[in-house]
């Protein structure tokens, strides 16, 4: 890795390290959200908090997180020789970032919002499609978790005939699948045994 791309994804992954959920509950003087329900710092889980401002606060500042770095890199990068590879290891920096934050412990949240920013700095149309995936299973469902975790399943698909596969965030797009999943394990065990919660419940996936 060149001194430039380890700048660009060094800096990638402290953007990614800002806790929208932390930071948003320290400044409305709301108790951590790692201290209460399901303890992940994400949306979903402030919401349990009944202060519905500070979820939607969250929900944005953790997907504009995910698209300021992956942007930031492709805008700036070439002039300083970044390559694609470079740009798809700041959308995965970014990412590892919010699920692992330097600044919190390394006790980081699922990384829903922040690979859906991901993906609208890679593709519109590809964002566009995981979120219409997400609406869609929450009408059908109503179960955020599953919900995400077939956006998750199908957001390679879509890559594969929206980018093609030869793109190098084609496998940007698996890589992020196969984590965000793996991070939801706690949600797929609840599933498998009926104890999810639907959306509104206890259950959380963001």
């Amino acid at each position: 890795m060149t001194t430039t791309a380890f700048a660009f994804v060094l800096a990638a992954y402290l953007i990614g390290s800002l806790s929208f959920a932390v930071i948003v509950s320290k400044a409305m003087g709301m108790a951590d959200p790692r201290s209460y329900g399901s303890g992940n710092p994400g949306a979903t889980n402030v919401l349990r908090s009944g202060k519905k401002l500070a979820a939607v606060l969250t929900l944005l500042g953790d997907g504009a997180k995910g698209w300021v770095a992956v942007a930031l890199a492709a805008w700036l990068g070439p002039r300083y020789g970044l390559s694609e590879q470079g740009i798809a290891m700041c959308a995965l920096a970014v990412l590892f970032g919010h699920m692992w934050p330097v600044f919190f412990g390394f006790k980081g949240g699922k990384g829903v919002a922040t690979a859906v920013g991901i993906l609208f700095g890679i593709s519109l149309p590809l964002a566009l499609a995981a979120i219409a995936t997400w609406l869609f299973m929450a009408f059908v469902v109503k179960i955020s978790s599953l919900s995400a975790l077939v956006a998750c399943v199908l957001v390679p698909v879509y890559a594969y005939f929206i980018l093609g596969p030869q793109s190098v965030f084609f496998g940007t797009c698996i890589i992020i699948a196969i984590v965000v999943i793996h991070r939801h394990k706690s949600n797929l065990i609840k599933l498998m045994t009926g104890q999810e919660d639907k959306i509104g419940g206890k259950s959380d996936a963001s």
